[in-house]
């Protein structure tokens, strides 16, 4: 027999945005129901943001050990267990998951059902065997990767995010598709933990991002052994007994590249599929759910939220959209979602971060009055950790506004975080040459950045005049 329930909020979706919706909706007291088919956590905690980190962290502590001789202490070549790495991402993840997991919301008081969820009408989800008739919904059903279509592919034995976290045994020679932030990541991470690895791109190299910035990047991964292919297409995928081969096209011809195991990157797709939206009369396509600047759907009951919105594809946005649709459906509060302080991060080392307009796009929006530019190599922190590879790079518009920002360097996430808040708070230069940065942190490089915009002042005729007047005051 089949249960009905009436909730007042319906969350489709475990991930980072439907859990963060879910939970804060229970705090008020809502009647909340979370309808997830898969692992509570989502992409992020499972295949995603965790795992990779982890692996991320295993291969920086390699790194460390065959850098260390700069600072006088030798350790030789790290010995790497890959299993025991495995192992320790594992661990990661089991130790996060219980903050997502059934028992703690239902404990938060929300009602879990552990099915997939489609719409039968405007206001009704049918999830295995309860039907759900909600005051409002809202969809959060996230992305998986998108697998493209190459000749051979489907016949070959490959690894995605969702897949690359089980693999026990190392690699000899990992050929990646994709040069992406998930590409990018992996390819280090794997050439850090003693694999071979070669990525093709048939673009360019992490293209939303400022290439002054990803060249800092490339040239650390270059210098640590990975085999970057820009303007590579892949054209064919075979296997055979020596391994696989890629038959790829460039502005030389085609060629093959041979290796042991391949992981394709290439973007995610949103997870439209199977959730009834035609039945509900929410308009999609292949970018996702379409909703308004209020992120509500077609259907006026109806909000998405996350990847399966179209938008950015971060975890920190789920939840910030996640947050946003709470005003109208408790508090019945305007919502006009921005996206112009919306950070991104990926977390290579040196990491490459990014809030607001790059200068490109900046420039094409005529918004760009100037950039300003400090080198980690003039940061004191950076000389004494010798990581003089970077620079921050301060994008500004009318009345000396900061409209964006991108760092490349250690720690960049982290730098990230300030220039968020600035751009976030429509902060001017003069903010952030005011503000006081304890020395010495790698923050200062942002705020010298700032301070340098009133250098050319110094060299202002009147203003040479005006302190000399002053002076004559004594």
């Amino acid at each position: 027999m089949r249960r009905t329930l009436t909730p007042d909020l319906c969350v489709i979706g475990g991930g980072s945005g439907g859990l963060t919706t879910a939970a804060a909706a229970a705090a008020f007291g809502v009647d909340v129901v979370l309808v997830e088919a898969g692992k509570m956590g989502g992409d992020c905690l499972n295949d995603g943001c965790v795992p990779s980190k982890a692996l991320l962290a295993a291969g920086k502590h390699a790194a460390a050990i065959r850098e260390s001789a700069q600072f006088g202490i030798t350790a030789g070549e790290p010995q790497i267990d890959f299993a025991a790495v495995k192992d320790h991402v594992a661990g990661v993840i089991a130790a996060i998951a219980p903050n997502d997991s059934v028992e703690r919301f239902e404990k938060l008081g929300v009602t879990v059902v552990e099915a997939h969820a489609s719409f039968i009408d405007a206001d009704t989800v049918a999830a295995g065997g309860t039907i759900i008739k909600a005051r409002r919904f809202v969809i959060a059903a996230g992305s998986s990767p998108r697998v493209p279509q190459i000749p051979g592919l489907a016949e070959t034995p490959f690894f995605t995010n969702e897949t690359i976290f089980d693999l026990r045994g190392r690699p000899d020679h990992l050929i990646i598709i994709g040069g992406g932030p998930i590409g990018i990541e992996m390819a280090q991470a794997h050439r850090r933990l003693g694999c071979a690895v070669t990525v093709l791109e048939a673009g360019a190299f992490l293209g939303r991002d400022d290439p002054q910035l990803v060249a800092v990047v490339l040239a650390k991964l270059r210098a640590e052994g990975v085999a970057l292919r820009e303007g590579a297409k892949v054209v064919a995928v075979s296997t055979g007994q020596a391994g696989l081969t890629l038959t790829i096209e460039t502005a030389s011809g085609r060629e093959t590249v041979p290796g042991s195991h391949l992981l394709v990157a290439v973007g995610r797709r949103p997870n439209v599929g199977g959730l009834g939206l035609d039945a509900a009369g929410i308009d999609f396509d292949a970018a996702g759910i379409t909703v308004g600047a209020d992120l509500r759907t077609t259907n006026r009951r109806v909000y998405a939220v996350g990847d399966v919105a179209g938008g950015p594809q971060f975890t920190h946005v789920a939840s910030y959209q996640a947050g946003l649709v709470l005003r109208p459906i408790l508090f019945r509060l305007p919502l006009k979602e921005r996206r112009d302080h919306l950070p991104r991060v990926t977390f290579t080392d040196p990491e490459l971060g990014q809030v607001g307009a790059t200068e490109a796009e900046a420039r094409a929006a005529g918004t760009l009055k100037d950039v300003l530019i400090w080198p980690y190599a003039e940061n004191d922190r950076a000389q004494a950790e010798r990581r003089l590879e970077g620079l921050v790079k301060i994008v500004v518009g009318r009345k000396g506004r900061i409209i964006g920002a991108g760092v490349a360097g250690v720690s960049a996430g982290e730098i990230t975080n300030l220039m968020s808040l600035v751009v976030a708070k429509r902060m001017t230069v003069a903010d952030l040459r005011d503000f006081i940065s304890p020395y010495p942190t790698l923050s200062e490089i942002g705020k010298r950045a700032a301070t340098d915009y009133y250098r050319p002042y110094t060299q202002k005729p009147w203003v040479r005049a005006a302190v000399r007047l002053l002076a004559r005051f004594g």
